[in-house]
């Protein structure tokens, strides 16, 4: 019999052509010491771990690609990304792909929850700057009962390398 959470490694979140059904709606899951959460829109599915084809000359967290169904996806390893103790891949271990502006990406995450509804009401913004790179990552903060789940923005997660990197390049913009 499968467990609660390989039963989510195994779920697919198909897009929905109503985007109200999607308002509000976090998948979260487990990194580290603590819950994270992302916009269920941006979710594809939710896959096994599996063999993951190395990649020379890219950044740490950047474990290589898989092929999935005949796709290529690049793989990060959120643990890397958020500089945390790398620790082995377990049975609870899924790859969250998602899609952002078109380009699908793998996440490894030390386990999946659930869908999560936390409605905007119950989410708070996060500090202005407080000194810590991951905050720049930060979207909210969004409150389950007595629970709090840090929500990514995945976009900056994935494309932006650090948030010196972001000022400079938003300061050649203007």
């Amino acid at each position: 019999m499968k467990t609660r959470e390989e039963n989510l490694c195994e779920e697919n979140y198909p897009e929905y052509e109503d985007e109200d059904t999607q308002r509000d709606k976090y998948l979260t899951f487990h990194v580290g010491p603590e819950d994270y959460g992302i916009d269920i829109e941006n979710v594809t599915e939710i896959i096994r771990m599996q063999k993951i084809a190395d990649l020379p000359n890219v950044p740490d967290y950047v474990k290589g690609v898989i092929n999935l169904r005949g796709k290529v996806i690049p793989v990060v390893d959120m643990r890397k990304r958020f500089e945390l103790e790398e620790r082995e891949y377990d049975d609870r271990t899924c790859i969250i792909v998602v899609n952002v502006n078109n380009t699908l990406v793998g996440l490894v995450v030390d386990s999946v929850n659930e869908v999560a509804d936390i409605p905007r009401d119950e989410v708070e913004p996060p500090p202005q700057k407080v000194g810590y790179e991951s905050e720049y990552y930060i979207k909210g903060f969004g409150k389950i009962g007595r629970e709090v789940k840090i929500l990514l923005n995945v976009e900056k997660v994935l494309f932006e390398t650090t948030m010196e990197n972001a000022d400079v390049a938003n300061a050649n913009a203007n």
